[in-house]
């Protein structure tokens, strides 16, 4: 008998991909260089060339038998350790690589995080807007995923809401800075706030309630954008991270946990890594790109076409007629909706090419994702089609 459950969550969904989807049936009618397609979070600046080059470098110079071959379940111990020692030169804080966990991209790192330090039952909070993805990953735990409503004039957190929220349930929370959907970055006055109310509620309840920080977009930062070091100001912090956007790799699924040193039963909690691994078949990200990542730490790609592409749009766009709280980072921004029924401006959209993604799914009503990961020529070309679509509801 197949499981209803996955039966069941067939109709539920990612709405993200389903506008690519739709982006793609249209291409495939009049061209898809007609199609202005701001759906998908997919980088479109290329991976360093010093990638390349590593990955070359390793396959001619490495006994195929180490390179191809499993390695431990914590991952590379040098690489570990390299990884390490970068955070540490970056953010300060004395990492080693006993406290480093690789896993493929984000994901795999939020999926270990999330049964690590949360049993089921127990809740984890998060702040609206926020990646849909979430559901699922929280649901699968059998933990309790609880969203606070969104501060939608400045999308900080929604300090007031939260705090009646925190209980004794709460295992932890998770935030995402620089943040899908919104594009916003948490200031060092908001997270030091929410370090503050973490350490309260610890006292409170009587034990420890972490705080899990999503962080592929952490080096998409636009100039000036107070951007804080999260693990820096909570101690109980398990920092996730892929480099799917920062030298662009998404299709390689590599990133990692890397647990505070400071934090509780740190070393611990990377070796549990290691066997919720075994119960989720993960069981270590390819050996190639976790040497590969190693060489080229602290590089990135060309990310300044994404800040070149907000200050276009965010210029046009509100020139136009739409509320839009500025992007500080990432590949996105998320513009107020002229009509309180997104989907149906959405559906409106398509009708001039442009493909973007309603706000429902994120938590939030009444807003629209663009993302703005495409060639700047795309952009400029999309401004006309986007003065049809004001002109329709302004």
């Amino acid at each position: 008998m197949i499981s209803e459950h996955y039966k069941n969550m067939l109709s539920q969904k990612s709405v993200i991909r389903e506008m690519n989807a739709a982006a793609f049936e249209m291409g495939e009618k009049i061209g898809h260089e007609n199609i202005f397609n701001f759906s998908l979070g997919n980088p479109s600046v290329v991976a360093p060339e010093a990638v390349n080059r590593a990955m070359v470098r390793l396959i001619g110079q490495t006994d195929p038998l180490n390179l191809h071959g499993y390695s431990e379940n914590h991952g590379i111990w040098e690489v570990r350790c390299r990884i390490a020692e970068y955070l540490k030169k970056t953010y300060g804080l004395p990492y080693t690589g006993d406290h480093v966990f690789m896993a493929s991209g984000a994901a795999g790192a939020l999926a270990h995080a999330f049964r690590a330090v949360v049993c089921p039952g127990e809740e984890i909070i998060t702040f609206a807007p926020y990646f849909p993805e979430y559901g699922p990953y929280v649901e699968e735990t059998g933990a309790i995923l609880r969203v606070v409503p969104a501060d939608t004039h400045s999308f900080q957190i929604n300090f007031e809401a939260f705090e009646s929220m925190i209980s004794e349930k709460t295992g932890a929370i998770l935030i995402n800075s620089p943040n899908n959907p919104s594009g916003i970055v948490y200031s060092t006055n908001t997270i030091k706030r929410l370090a503050d109310i973490l350490y309260a509620a610890q006292e409170k309840y009587g034990h420890e309630i972490y705080l899990i920080s999503d962080e592929p977009y952490r080096e998409i930062v636009f100039s000036g954008v107070d951007a804080p070091c999260i693990s820096s100001l909570y101690d109980n912090t398990l920092m996730c991270y892929s480099y799917s956007k920062s030298i662009s790799l998404p299709g390689e699924r590599i990133g990692y946990v890397a647990v505070n040193p400071a934090c509780r039963d740190a070393e611990l909690i990377v070796h549990m890594c290691t066997q919720i691994s075994r119960g989720i078949g993960h069981n270590c990200p390819a050996s190639l790109m976790q040497l590969t990542v190693a060489e080229v730490l602290g590089q990135t790609s060309d990310l300044s076409v994404y800040e070149q592409n907000a200050a276009i749009l965010y210029e046009e766009l509100t020139r136009m007629g739409f509320s839009i709280v500025k992007p500080g980072g990432t590949f996105y921004m998320f513009p107020k909706s002229p009509i309180p029924d997104a989907k149906e401006f959405c559906q409106k959209a398509l009708e001039y090419q442009l493909v973007i993604v309603p706000s429902d799914s994120f938590g939030v009503e009444g807003f629209f994702r663009i993302a703005y990961c495409v060639p700047t020529e795309t952009v400029k070309r999309s401004i006309p089609q986007f003065e049809k679509l004001a002109a329709a509801f302004f």
